[in-house]
């Protein structure tokens, strides 16, 4: 019953009570980025969706114009670089992500579940496919998100996706859900560059 009707009924509700609430949030942070530098304020991208189907993801801008659109951020050679002044801030406390309250709204997302792959991260679809992670909405956050999220190999991070799916209930959510709260106030496992940079440094020993 929760997986097939409350859970989405749960996330509806939600985005109609937090969106009005967040929109003076979301006109000064659109505001504040407009004046940090050049671009648009909302920055959208091909990911990966419930059952591998593609979708627009909604995110604030937190990279200058000329940074690589369609290349994970770990595969980027100095993602510092690209960094917008503002962008730094936005990452480390996850606001960046509150756009993604619209592709909840859409059903494109859930508030719980598999953070979505970029279209083209196929090592990480197929790893999840392993653990029928891709069968499921994507989240805004989920259970890697609070057991590592940036610091996660692909492997790891898959596994736990698989654990959610298998786990997934209204109280696992919940606990997912305050969990993430917890990290974004420590700044628990947030790693510009992620798996990518922290792999190639492994493979360099």
């Amino acid at each position: 019953m929760y997986r097939k009707y409350l859970k989405r009924l749960g996330d509806v509700a939600l985005c109609l009570l937090a969106l009005p609430v967040l929109l003076p949030l979301f006109l000064i942070l659109s505001l504040a980025i407009r004046l940090d530098s050049k671009g648009p304020v909302i920055f959208v991208q091909k990911r990966v969706g419930k059952d591998k189907r593609h979708f627009t993801i909604y995110k604030f801008r937190t990279m200058k114009t000329d940074a690589p659109k369609e290349v994970p951020t770990h595969l980027i050679g100095d993602p510092a670089a690209y960094m917008t002044r503002l962008g730094s801030l936005l990452r480390k406390t996850s606001l960046d992500e509150l756009p993604q309250l619209l592709n909840i709204f859409k059903g494109d997302m859930s508030l719980v579940g598999p953070r979505p792959a970029l279209w083209n991260q196929f090592d990480l679809i197929a790893e999840r496919d392993k653990y029928n992670a891709n069968s499921v909405r994507p989240g805004l956050t989920g259970w890697a998100q609070i057991n590592g999220r940036d610091t996660l190999e692909i492997p790891v991070k898959a596994k736990l996706d698989g654990e959610y799916v298998e786990r997934m209930s209204y109280l696992f959510d919940l606990r997912c859900f305050f969990g993430t709260i917890v990290s974004i106030f420590k700044r628990e496992g947030v790693v510009e560059g992620g798996t990518g940079a922290l792999n190639n440094k492994e493979d360099k020993k």
